[in-house]
């Protein structure tokens, strides 16, 4: 598997980022397996958060043995400085580890969440906190919804995070708009050597009135073409993004790594997901 740069915390990542989401329901016999085929495929970066379940918890004796290899980064959405602290806490118990390589402030999607975040008595002390006290080595912050990435711009001038995660695929990309964030903020974090991670590669469309058939909260690509397509999209064509995250859905993750193993190009890519009649935003309008 490719690997990346993240930014300014040096680590050599797979290009392949595991979306822990996918353990919010599981069993512990499924984390196992999962993480064990994530580590087959040199998938070396693992993201997970308080609000996913109990993905902390049963993540927690998989990733103990192993924890040296790999880079983990959870996130808490708490936006006051004690209910954040806490939960940074809880996390580190659960995960059995007494220090994160990546703490993020979570779910940050518009400019309200983001005055919240740096509002007086809100949650950055308990971030700043963590990384004097050796519980995290770095910071950043994540978020959905077309308005993220012009959010994200915005909290990189507020902050000096390390890191973004922030929604990208080739619907997105279409509106001129949510385009010219993308780039705004691509170019200043790289300026800035922030490491940029995104999220929603194989977003399809939204559930509406049907079965949920996967734990993802979109319906996502299912057929190989697709996902090869849309993973193959983002990678070849944004080099300055680490890394993907894999969709919330154990069963998925199989196609993300034929996918990235057999990447074709922006063109073919463009060409195969201009041709999904049914591919719409997830996402109210900014």
């Amino acid at each position: 598997m490719e690997h990346r740069r993240f930014g300014r915390t040096g680590h050599d990542s797979s290009v392949l980022v595991y979306g822990a989401a996918s353990l919010g329901e599981v069993s512990q016999q499924v984390a196992y397996d999962s993480i064990a085929e994530a580590r087959a495929a040199d998938i070396n970066h693992f993201d997970t958060a308080a609000s996913y379940g109990h993905a902390e918890e049963v993540m927690g004796p998989v990733i103990a043995p192993i924890r040296a290899d790999i880079f983990l980064a959870t996130k808490t959405g708490m936006r006051s400085e004690g209910e954040a602290w806490a939960e940074i806490n809880r996390s580190l118990e659960l995960l059995q580890t007494d220090h994160v390589d990546l703490l993020q402030v979570h779910a940050v999607c518009d400019m309200t969440m983001l005055d919240e975040v740096f509002a007086p008595g809100g949650p950055m002390p308990a971030f700043e906190r963590a990384r004097e006290e050796g519980m995290t080595r770095f910071i950043g912050i994540t978020g959905h919804t077309e308005a993220a990435p012009s959010t994200h711009a915005e909290a990189l001038r507020r902050f000096d995070f390390d890191s973004v995660l922030t929604p990208l695929n080739w619907l997105l990309y279409q509106d001129p708009k949510f385009a010219d964030d993308i780039t705004e903020l691509f170019e200043l974090a790289t300026s800035r050597d922030v490491g940029i991670r995104t999220i929603k590669a194989v977003m399809r469309r939204p559930w509406g009135e049907d079965k949920r058939t996967y734990a993802t909260w979109y319906v996502p690509f299912d057929e190989q073409q697709l996902t090869t397509a849309a993973i193959s999209w983002v990678l070849n064509k944004f080099p300055q993004v680490t890394g993907i995250a894999t969709a919330g859905e154990t069963r998925l993750l199989n196609q993300a790594i034929t996918a990235e193993a057999n990447r074709i190009s922006v063109e073919e890519a463009e060409g195969v997901l201009s041709g999904v009649r049914d591919y719409q935003s997830i996402f109210q309008p900014a």
